[in-house]
């Protein structure tokens, strides 16, 4: 659905972006009612209220469009990812090299790359080379992630191909993501920056730290928005920060310049992460890779749920209700739980809750692209702002 249809009864004023320069990307700003107001800030729940600065940009739906001004350091990225040294298990190398090239946006390494190429400074070769070392960290690190997070869901299917947690045991595919951890810190370590380093060693940790929240938070339709927000920081938006940010501080950027940059990738990691979760809703198996409300069935509750259940004529009746469905379905077979969140998929499609959370999503790229007005106009600075509204409107 187009995204400047979702924001019309919101508009008051369009303003043309400055960053864009002539580009399609328009801003359309509106102040929000306290429902759709968006707390956000590198502290998540710190209780600041954004005004509203909408995207309705229409940007390529192919992002290696969008990511053409750093293609070739894209590439030297995935080399340096795929290297590997003749001393590693075999069957581990084979794997490894295929799970780098499966595919994926690239969308973190990306990030990096773009952020440096946007202080408008011409890095020494030293420089750009800790540029691609963090970019691929930040990658492997990610993918790192998606080897566990397959083993934690048991998923046999990753952008519809077989995972490596379908083809190994999974203590297997635990030390093969774990090997990849390595990799990323190694990376990490190339860039030879103090500071860098303890940016990643603290991601890692959050990142952490967040999954085994999101872990022990499955099926409990208890928990509130916050906690939300405190997920989604550190599953994914700690990640793009940590992208923007070390890119900074490689470039010997102002702290003030660091700052916005690091609060740039924050607000386009929670904003994608909203997107995400929205997705799992109004998506489907071929363009997702993965059946709709897969996160709903795994007991993983997301911000268009909220919404749906806030929305609800009785809400403590529904999450009773869920809850029951739960227990019975744990006794008589997962089927029952399958019909359910099924009938749930459609009753949130079809209400206001994708909406609402669409909104806020918007507003945290309407802060991201205010970030990005500490940087000088460049092509790198407006692939960025392009990249926030690509977001907004992917579909997959």
């Amino acid at each position: 659905q187009d995204v400047a249809r979702s924001v019309s009864n919101l508009a008051e004023k369009v303003y043309t972006d400055d960053v864009q320069q002539g580009a399609s990307t328009r801003a359309i700003e509106s102040g929000m009612g306290e429902t759709n107001g968006t707390v956000y800030s590198d502290t998540p729940g710190n209780g600041r209220v954004h005004k509203s600065m909408t995207v309705v940009a229409e940007p390529p739906t192919d992002i290696r469009l969008l990511l053409n001004p750093v293609h070739s350091s894209l590439q030297q990225v995935e080399q340096k990812m795929k290297s590997v040294d003749g001393s590693l298990f075999g069957p581990l190398a084979t794997a490894f090299i295929e799970l780098i090239g499966s595919g994926g946006k690239r969308l973190r390494p990306a990030l990096a790359l773009m952020a440096a190429e946007s202080l408008a400074v011409q890095p020494a070769a030293q420089a750009q080379m800790r540029t691609i070392a963090i970019a691929a960290a930040v990658e492997m690190l990610h993918t790192a992630t998606l080897v566990h997070d397959d083993v934690i869901d048991g998923a046999l299917l990753r952008r519809g191909a077989a995972t490596l947690n379908a083809k190994w045991s999974q203590s297997s595919t635990v030390l093969a993501g774990n090997y990849m951890f390595a990799r990323a810190a190694h990376f990490a370590a190339e860039t030879e920056n103090v500071r860098v380093i303890h940016i990643f060693s603290d991601t890692l940790r959050i990142m952490v730290n967040g999954e085994l929240r999101q872990i022990f938070a499955r099926n409990n339709y208890l928990q509130d928005k916050e906690s939300y927000y405190e997920r989604i920081y550190a599953k994914t938006a700690s990640l793009f920060a940590a992208a923007t940010e070390s890119a900074a501080v490689l470039m010997g950027a102002p702290e003030e310049v660091i700052q916005e940059l690091k609060s740039f990738g924050y607000h386009l990691g929670m904003a994608f992460q909203i997107m995400d979760d929205i997705l799992d809703f109004v998506g489907n198996a071929e363009t997702l890779g993965k059946p709709a409300g897969s996160d709903l069935r795994q007991g993983t509750l997301t911000l268009p749920f909220f919404y749906f259940v806030n929305s609800h004529e009785n809400p403590s009746a529904f999450v009773d209700f869920m809850a029951e469905q739960r227990e019975l379905a744990d006794e008589e077979g997962e089927a029952i739980w399958v019909n359910t969140v099924a009938d749930i998929v459609t009753a949130v499609r079809s209400s206001s809750a994708i909406e609402a959370a669409r909104a806020e999503a918007l507003d945290f790229i309407a802060a991201a692209l205010q970030n990005l007005a500490a940087l000088p106009d460049n092509i790198y600075k407006q692939s960025m702002a392009e990249l926030c509204s690509f977001v907004v409107q992917r579909t997959y």
